[in-house]
């Protein structure tokens, strides 16, 4: 079992960056692969990214694909979240969930979430 925490969220402007980090506890970390979802306000929850256990393979929702970017870093059990150019439409509660096998984008294959971040961006 992995417990994950997620911290990075903020207000910020359209077209700034920003670095959402999602801290895992428990055991085997790097046997994990990781993803970050995200939901706005009366909108269904929505696939941003997942890295595979190693780190070697990513996927991209069509929204985000060039401008965010997801890492790991399985020394520290924490995946990061690098977000450039934001737009008022990435407004959401940010949330990081965690599976033992396969990259998907479905959601409800991750057995394990974090509480989630909030993140606004303003026009």
């Amino acid at each position: 079992q992995v417990q994950l925490v997620e911290s990075g969220g903020g207000l910020v402007q359209a077209g700034d960056s920003l670095r959402l980090s999602c801290a895992a506890s428990g055991r085997s970390f790097s046997s994990y692969v990781m993803a970050w979802f995200r939901q706005a306000p009366g909108k269904e929850r929505e696939f941003v990214t997942a890295i595979s256990a190693g780190g070697g393979s990513t996927i991209y929702g069509d929204s985000v694909k060039g401008r965010f970017t997801i890492s790991r870093d399985n020394s520290k059990n924490t995946v990061y979240l690098q977000m450039n150019s934001l737009k008022p439409e990435d407004t959401a509660v940010y949330s990081c969930a965690a599976r033992l096998t396969g990259l998907t984008r479905a959601p409800q294959l991750y057995p394990y979430w974090g509480q989630g971040t909030q993140v606004t961006v303003s026009s």
